[in-house]
């Protein structure tokens, strides 16, 4: 197995594994290239729908998502599609999913089926850069804050994808979501301290008014945005992501108007987060 980075600060390229055959040794080591990097990609894959959930299994639990459409024979993958007269992606803005859940998912194993003939790549930003890159006084502002996380305002019937083009495909819309989370967490695995906020699920600093906690949101938001903690994964035909969402933001960018892209998601249970 070769591990090699994709930027300085996040992300590397597995090369040298099977995902189908990963078990023992070999997927400890993928699981730890995933925590201390935050997402690996691997080329190469041939990964069918079940051998798909069956690596999943042997990673850990799998979370089932309540709002993508899920296939009938593998309730496990969540389908993450733009059909070619589709203008609105999902996922399309800084995100860390599942941040609304009071235990938010450890990650997911995304698998690429249909790709656009160019565009569609993901952005990945890594935390633990972030957090490492704020200055002294700021960290201190932020030691033992809370913040609040929903998705209401995304996915309720009301919501900003009920007015796209892709709303009557969500389900689960009548559902209510929020969890507070600490905004600088520690990494159970690595330790590492992480800024756990984000611009499309945060809403607020725990005591705060919406209104009062904008400014501190915003100064932690353009410090994750900063490209130099970035990294950029270009799908290919048999392109796997493993990402942590303790660890990182991602993006799906939408630069491929007039195609279809399709990607089948597991996501992987997580565990409470700690300060």
């Amino acid at each position: 197995m070769q591990i090699v980075p994709l930027a300085p600060s996040c992300g590397v390229e597995i090369t040298g594994v099977q995902l189908a055959d990963a078990a023992g040794a070999t997927l400890d080591d993928v699981r730890e290239a995933v925590y201390a990097h935050g997402v690996a990609v691997l080329r190469g894959q041939e990964l069918s729908p079940q051998e798909h959930i069956a690596f999943a299994q042997r990673w850990g639990g799998i979370d089932i998502n309540n709002y993508f459409p899920l296939t009938d024979e593998h309730p496990e993958i969540a389908v993450v599609r733009k059909r070619e007269n589709q203008q609105t992606n999902i996922g399309g803005g800084w995100h860390t999913d599942h941040s609304y859940d009071q235990v938010p998912a450890m990650g997911s194993i995304l698998v690429a089926r249909v790709l656009p003939p160019s565009g569609g790549d993901t952005l990945y930003a890594h935390m633990g850069a972030v957090y490492d890159s704020l200055s002294d006084d700021l960290k201190r502002e932020i030691a033992g804050l809370e913040a609040f996380h929903t998705a209401d305002h995304i996915y309720a019937a009301d919501g900003a994808y009920a007015q796209t083009d892709i709303g009557s495909e969500l389900r689960g819309q009548g559902m209510t979501t929020g969890a507070s989370h600490p905004v600088v967490i520690r990494h159970p695995a690595t330790g590492r301290r992480l800024l756990y906020v984000n611009p499309a699920f945060t809403v607020s600093i725990v005591g705060r008014s919406r209104a009062d906690s904008r400014p501190l949101l915003d100064r932690l938001y353009a410090a994750a945005m900063d490209p130099a903690h970035q990294c950029r994964i270009d799908w290919e035909p048999g392109s796997v992501a493993i990402w942590d969402n303790r660890t990182t933001w991602h993006y799906a960018m939408n630069d491929y108007q007039g195609h279809a892209r399709e990607m089948h998601r597991i996501t992987l249970s997580g565990e409470a987060l700690a300060a």
